[in-house]
């Protein structure tokens, strides 16, 4: 996760993906919350096809092979659709900071499914204690009152199963392959996870017609649907294609951080000592687990050979380094 490209998917993601418990909980208060969900898919495919038919030919634009079509569904279903229905559910009888703190669980499922389904992607030692370094900064973060996770039992399973969902359907992702860019499959996903929601909003009995579309709702939904749908998507699965389902998650370790600052700037929420804390305890999780990447040692040596290769283009090679005694 080093390269300037993947660095910028990880910063999108998190940032765009941080400001979601936030609009969800703005919108809530003027639209059921399945109606929600669908309506910010539906946006956001708008906007997501308008620019892959803009910018992609025809031959990429179409699904053709069954790992195509297995990674549109696992997608759509999944990873954005299921999720983010149990999400914007189960956050009507929690707290932005209990639900963020929740979803952060993601992180911790994706191996267990890693596991089951890749060959490719397994947790190490380093990358397990990384992960549990970040979620204790998580923790510290949001620091929710004890009282208020113990309350509220149903909204968390609820939202506990939508981390299940979204961890899953990353992994399902990159087991199902295909050849479709990451942005297309996205955007073919998008209108399943609208249907799917939809479905779910005319199934519970939700209706329009109890929508409020003051300007909150709107400004609520164009950014769930825009910003931290389409853009967001965008980054989140090149991220994932780029690094994989382990790595790609840690994003949403993320998310609390931001939803904390986000708080503080936009609704004057107070920043504890204690989040200050969190915020280094997430960061040196990350270093934890980045580390994996970097052998030492070839670095050692490279720098080594890169000494004795300056030393000779001075004839210094194979001269004493030191002073001899008499």
């Amino acid at each position: 996760m080093t390269s300037r490209r993947t660095l910028a998917f990880a910063a999108t993601a998190g940032l765009l993906f941080g400001g979601t418990f936030v609009g969800a909980k703005a919108g809530l208060a003027y639209l059921p919350p399945l109606l929600f969900v669908a309506l910010r898919f539906d946006v956001a495919a708008l906007v997501l096809f308008g620019y892959v038919f803009a910018t992609r030919s025809r031959d990429e634009l179409l699904p053709r092979t069954r790992g195509d079509v297995l990674g549109v569904l696992s997608t759509g279903l999944f990873a954005i659709g299921l999720s983010n229905a149990l999400i914007f559910v189960g956050q009507q009888s929690a707290t932005s900071a209990v639900a963020a703190i929740v979803f952060s669980l993601n992180p911790i499922l994706t191996p267990v499914f890693a596991a089951l389904l890749l060959a490719d992607e397994r947790l190490s030692a380093r990358g397990g204690f990384g992960m549990v370094i970040g979620l204790l900064g998580v923790g510290l973060v949001v620091s929710p009152d004890p009282a208020m996770l113990l309350s509220g039992g149903l909204g968390k399973l609820v939202l506990f199963a939508g981390a299940v969902s979204a961890a899953l359907g990353s992994v399902l992702i990159r087991w199902a392959g295909g050849d479709l860019s990451s942005t297309v499959r996205t955007a073919w996903s998008l209108p399943v996870a609208a249907a799917l929601c939809h479905a779910l909003s005319v199934g519970t009995g939700e209706s329009l017609s109890a929508a409020v579309w003051s300007p909150t709702a709107i400004a609520a939904l164009l950014y769930v649907g825009v910003f931290a749908g389409a853009v967001a998507y965008i980054a989140y699965f090149g991220l994932l294609d780029a690094t994989g389902a382990i790595r790609a998650n840690l994003v949403f370790y993320v998310v609390p951080v931001v939803s904390t600052l986000g708080g503080w700037a936009l609704l004057g929420e107070p920043i504890t000592s204690s989040a200050l804390v969190g915020f280094l305890t997430v960061f040196a999780g990350f270093a934890v687990i980045g580390s994996e990447s970097i052998d030492v040692r070839s670095l050692l040596s490279h720098g080594a050979d890169e000494a004795d290769a300056a030393t000779e283009g001075f004839g210094l090679a194979g001269e004493s380094r030191g002073f001899e005694s008499d």
